[in-house]
């Protein structure tokens, strides 16, 4: 295998990496996102499923929300295991449950685990439940999210990896290199088993899961902030499903040593086995980015044009507004800057690849994308 292929697992990149400067001012999440079928109807319903720890060494015996008028005033930052998990969808909704991480089991070394309570997180699984009722959403603003109920068990099987490599690749040595990191070891996933949100069973079938995984740590999180990705794909040329095939875009504004580089994104397409790679990073690549977001009255719009030395890669994706939520999250130093993150898991569009041939470019395929995953947000707005 070349090492310069994306597609290369690395469960130590999944691992715990809140050491060192990380421990008292990092986050690291782990994020799951999959479509399930109403157990009645037969219908989709997209969810996601994150486990985020923020803090560790700032532990006390109860979690602590930086949001808080009190923990602002005194200057403490958060510290807590949040497991979110929710839905997209005209009921859209996010829920929220903390423990305090001294009551949290972590492996912290390769693979990792979580458990706290009922809820448990690793490469291969994923079980828990949240209850979090009106009065308490209302009562707790520090908590950020809504009212519901959500339990889950599932089992993961990561079959196509992103390895972003650089900035990723010496994770315990240039930890403070870069703002934030990410490591999609599971791009394309494969989800079974069962989800029940407020009374209603949703069945997830691995056939039928659509599923992603990945992983973002550091010390602050990118403005602006891009992800697209999708293993729910059609191709426009033979009519066919493919069934071998995911695309993953992600990134923004990234900092290096706290010096912002111009507006980058790391795009990747695994088509059928062939690897399509756009990460700005890889210097010998020449990548070269456009990309832009518009929202109109009913819809969030993202365009990408993506092109290397031997490839271009143009997508654009919609996603209604009435199935998406603003995702809130806080940073390790307390402060929540990014309040109109847009995130859903109902995007729809195409993917463009083309091969350079000299000046010309040839149109590989024409690609129908649904299920996507889809995220924009701006520092300010």
């Amino acid at each position: 295998m070349r090492i310069d292929r994306f597609n290369r697992h690395s469960k130590g990149r999944n691992a715990l990496m809140l050491r060192g400067p990380l421990a008292h001012l990092g986050y690291d999440w782990w994020w799951h996102s999959f479509t399930a079928q109403d157990a009645v109807t037969g219908e989709d319903k997209p969810f996601f499923i994150e486990f985020f720890v923020c803090n560790p060494a700032l532990a006390e015996k109860e979690p602590v929300f930086g949001q808080l008028p009190e923990n602002k005033k005194k200057g403490k930052k958060p510290s807590y295991l949040m497991v979110k998990a929710g839905t997209w969808g005209e009921d859209a909704c996010q829920l929220h449950r903390f423990f305090s991480l001294k009551d949290v089991k972590i492996h912290k070394s390769a693979p990792y685990k979580i458990k706290a309570g009922d809820c448990f997180a690793s490469e291969t699984a994923l079980r828990g439940s949240i209850s979090i009722s009106e009065a308490e959403a209302a009562a707790h603003p520090e908590w950020m999210c809504d009212h519901g109920t959500i339990s889950f068990d599932l089992i993961i099987d990561k079959q196509i990896a992103f390895n972003v490599g650089y900035g990723a690749s010496k994770p315990l040595r240039d930890v403070e290199a870069f703002a934030m990191y990410w490591h999609a070891e599971g791009m394309k996933s494969a989800y079974g088993g069962t989800i029940t949100f407020n009374g209603r069973k949703y069945i997830v079938t691995p056939g039928k899961s659509y599923g992603y995984a990945d992983k973002n740590w550091g010390r602050d999180f990118t403005s602006p902030w891009v992800w697209l990705s999708s293993n729910c794909l059609k191709s426009k040329k033979t009519g066919k499903t493919l069934h071998n095939s995911v695309f993953d875009i992600g990134g923004g504004r990234p900092k290096i040593y706290f010096v912002p580089l111009d507006r980058r994104l790391l795009g990747v397409f695994y088509y059928e086995g062939k690897e399509y790679d756009f990460n700005f990073s890889k210097l010998h690549l020449h990548v070269q980015t456009q990309f832009s977001f518009d929202e109109t009255e009913d819809e969030v719009i993202w365009h990408v044009r993506q092109e290397n030395i031997k490839a271009v890669m143009e997508t654009e994706i919609h996603c209604l507004k009435k199935d998406m939520l603003l995702i809130n999250y806080e940073a390790p130093d307390g402060q929540k800057l990014h309040n109109r993150l847009w995130n859903g898991g109902n995007g729809y569009g195409t993917v463009k690849l083309y091969d350079k041939n000299g000046s010309e470019i040839v149109l590989v395929d024409e690609i129908e994308a649904t299920h996507v995953g889809c995220e924009y947000g701006e520092y300010g707005e």
